[in-house]
């Protein structure tokens, strides 16, 4: 009896979970846990090399193809004020749940900045303006498309793909042989993408095992309401906001969503990681939840990189949280600061582990925080990162299914 992929990754989340607090309990000195956070970094690196591998031209050919696919103008129009649309809505519910949370619960009052005074002055932060992150953001859109290729600038890639997937629109029948080329680039890199899956109950095992057995433990403990804040919020966010949303426009209910998703999810969960698992939320959205691959193709690895509900929600209630520890009350222009900061931030933060703390010095300096408190998130961005990108990822989906409905009324 063969077992289903679905069921595979899930075995292999739970061995990965069980593994990882065996690990932990033996401790990081014995000879057992040694070598095995030795092979599980093997296998969990070869799973996300290979995902890396494929995701460059996967990113390419699926959004030039997607967007060239969309013959007409008036529905490449709808696509595009649809997909926009829904992005801006789910991340400002996401950063407005961010900040309520952390306005209602106060994680961090009465807490001594002095208890992570060692940590903040062994890290050294990038100052970077409002002004310069803006302009930093703006000059990357538009790069030598080459040398973002070679340098898997996702960013990069994703502007000259939707530059080159409209020229063929325009161009028509012209450039016909080069969409079709295009077209089977991408069955080529899909076909590849199912052949990686085959690892992924593995590769998530390995990922999950690692993670637990080398989280520090100590730290976490004194940050448990901070954790849970925006763990539960997060959570509230990805399993309610999104699938109301998704049930209101589309009438598709949150146990078929789920069902369909659940190989990205669970992959996205392990990763951290939503440009990793793009290849496969890419596979679920178009196979499992049968939306249009040229929907599909645009709304996905566009969402990958500037939807970031769950990035987004974290940097808004993390820059409360440094608040609290310093002592500092936002009022409501600062917080107002905050909202649009994180927004931008969000959308300029790639879709890599922990990427989003480098422009969570851009949302602390928005507001006179200090930049070198990124040191106290640290320790637990890594377990965070889980949860934020399974919810980033989620965000792509719902919206594919969102822009189907609206694009075909």
């Amino acid at each position: 009896m063969k077992v289903a992929l679905n069921t595979q990754i899930f075995l292999g989340a739970v061995f990965g979970v069980m593994l990882g607090l065996g690990f932990a309990k033996l401790g990081p000195e014995a000879a057992v846990t040694k070598q095995g956070i030795y092979f599980c970094g093997l296998l969990s690196n070869l799973f996300m090399d290979l995902l890396k591998m494929v995701l460059v031209p996967l990113v390419f050919t699926s959004i030039a193809v997607g967007v060239a696919n969309l013959r007409l103008h008036s529905q490449l129009h709808r696509v595009w004020m649809s997909t926009l649309g829904f992005f801006a809505l789910s991340m400002v519910l996401a950063i407005l749940l961010g900040l309520g949370a952390a306005n209602w619960f106060e994680p961090g009052k009465g807490v001594n900045l002095d208890l992570f005074q060692n940590a903040g002055q062994g890290f050294a932060a990038k100052q970077m303006t409002f002004a310069e992150f803006i302009a930093s953001f703006l000059h990357g859109l538009f790069v030598n498309p080459f040398a973002a290729l070679a340098q898997a600038n996702i960013l990069a890639i994703v502007m000259f793909a939707l530059l080159l997937g409209l020229a063929l629109v325009v161009g028509g029948d012209r450039y016909r042989n080069i969409l079709l080329l295009m077209q089977e680039g991408l069955e080529l890199m899909l076909r590849l993408v199912g052949w990686i899956m085959r690892l992924a109950p593995f590769g998530i095992m390995a990922l999950l095992a690692q993670l637990l057995a080398t989280q520090n433990m100590a730290l976490l403990s004194s940050l448990a309401k901070f954790v849970a804040v925006v763990v539960g919020s997060t959570l509230l966010h990805g399993f309610v906001v999104l699938p109301l949303l998704l049930y209101l426009v589309t009438k598709l209910t949150p146990l078929k969503f789920f069902r369909g998703s659940r190989e990205a999810l669970m992959t996205a969960f392990a990763t951290s990681s939503s440009s990793a698992t793009l290849p496969v939320t890419l596979r679920c959205v178009e196979q499992h939840l049968h939306v249009k691959p040229s929907i599909a193709g645009f709304v996905v690895p566009l969402g990958a990189t500037v939807n970031m509900d769950g990035t987004a929600l974290y940097e808004a209630a993390a820059a409360l949280f440094v608040a609290n520890l310093a002592g500092i009350e936002l009022d409501l222009a600062q917080q107002l600061i905050v909202f649009f900061t994180t927004m931008i931030a969000a959308i300029g933060a790639p879709g890599i582990p922990s990427a989003g703390m480098v422009t969570m010095i851009m949302v602390l300096q928005s507001v006179g925080l200090p930049a070198e408190a990124i040191a106290i998130l640290l320790p637990i961005d890594r377990l965070l990162d889980t949860v934020r990108t399974m919810v980033n990822v989620e965000g792509d989906m719902v919206g594919s299914l969102v822009v189907q409905h609206l694009t075909e009324r």
